[in-house]
């Protein structure tokens, strides 16, 4: 009898597999694929690109972007589609930086190891942070020929052709895989955003030559530009804390605000060096802490130094030819845990990588008797 009723079951399983209503549901599902893609996000790196303290000259599995590569590349192996990106203020911030810029400079044909770095890992873009500008335009600019992938800031205006000084977004061209394993080429859409502010934090190296928008200004001009240009997606990388602190033009933190903008699909935070999706947040309106979205619209800060690595998972469904973002979920990794034990390995090939520069760092802060 058993025997016999495991055998009907198995009949009925065939049926329905070959009979119409299957035929038309797997039909239903080619016509409306789903993409399943993963946003990778570091910010406020500070020329932490090594896990040592040049400080006290000694190991600190805290920081260094040589521990967050380790995790960045997990992430991307347990998905098939993934984008990388880093939101800001990762030229200057402790002596390697400092070495970098006001004793040795950046030369011709030298890369700054910071920009070596994100060309290693296959960045696919970079935003602007507001201390990109403590060492002034001239060296800014030499540091930046060295990165191999899109630079992007929307806010900041040359003062002689009101124009942006950098590129102010770009739309990315890749293809992914969907849930059945077919191909499609999406558009992508990536503005950059900083706080407006830097005119009194650098005026001297600013005044005259750029002048700021306020953040949901410019991100309200060129969103749409972008959708019409065919973005399918749309994702900030805001230079810009969370606040719910009522909205004025000189707002400094301004993810909150990014939210209620049509369009914007994804918001990679930073700046205010905070964990998001995290207790501090608790009290944020409009937010869930558990899927790490503000307004239903995912948001992720990865904290500071190489701390953690950010992550957001979407899920994006292909309806009347267009593509939509379905569903959104962000977490932070960390590289150590609350006593400072390293959770990841060093990724080796990169910490060789940047060993040159960091030894230089090292032996001058000895030779200056630090």
């Amino acid at each position: 009898m058993y025997k016999k009723t495991i055998l009907v079951c198995l009949l009925l399983i065939l049926f329905v597999w070959h009979s119409p209503n299957s035929y038309f549901i797997a039909k239903v599902a080619a016509a409306h694929p789903i993409i399943e893609l993963r946003l990778l996000e570091t910010t406020d790196l500070h020329a932490d690109l090594i896990n040592y303290d040049y400080y006290l000259s000694r190991e600190n599995n805290r920081i260094g972007l040589v521990k967050t590569a380790t995790l960045i590349r997990k992430a991307r192996k347990e998905v098939k589609n993934s984008l990388l990106f880093d939101v800001g203020d990762h030229l200057k911030g402790n002596p390697l930086g400092e070495y970098l810029a006001r004793i040795r400079g950046i030369h011709k044909g030298k890369i700054h190891p910071v920009y070596r770095a994100f060309n290693h890992l296959n960045y696919d873009a970079i935003a602007i942070g507001n201390h990109e500008f403590n060492y002034g335009l001239k060296f800014l600019n030499a540091a930046l020929r060295g990165a191999n992938m899109p630079v992007i800031n929307a806010n900041v205006i040359t003062l002689k052709t009101n124009t942006p000084y950098f590129k102010p977004y770009v739309i990315l061209k890749r293809k992914f895989t969907d849930l059945n394993g077919d191909a499609h080429e999406l558009k992508i859409g990536v503005i950059g955003l900083m706080p407006p502010q830097i005119m009194k934090w650098d005026k001297t190296n600013l005044e005259g030559r750029v002048f700021p928008k306020p953040i949901v200004d410019a991100a309200n001009e060129y969103v749409p530009i972008m959708m019409a240009e065919g973005a399918d997606i749309i994702i900030a990388l805001a230079h810009t804390g969370i606040s719910a602190e009522a909205y004025s033009p000189d707002t400094e933190n301004a993810v909150y605000y990014l939210t209620k903008i049509p369009g914007i699909d994804a918001i990679l935070a930073g700046h205010s060096h905070s964990i998001f999706p995290g207790p501090a947040y608790q009290k944020l309106p409009n937010t869930n802490l558990e899927t790490g979205e503000i307004r239903g619209k995912p948001v992720v800060m990865a904290g500071a130094f190489g701390s953690h690595l950010g992550i957001i998972d979407l899920k994006i469904k292909q309806m009347a030819g267009k593509w939509k973002v379905v569903n959104g979920i962000s977490h932070v990794r960390p590289i150590a845990d609350d006593n400072g034990n390293s959770l990841v390995k060093t990724d080796k090939l990169l910490f060789q990588l940047l060993t040159p520069e960091h030894q230089e760092t090292v032996n001058t802060i000895r030779k200056l008797g630090f």
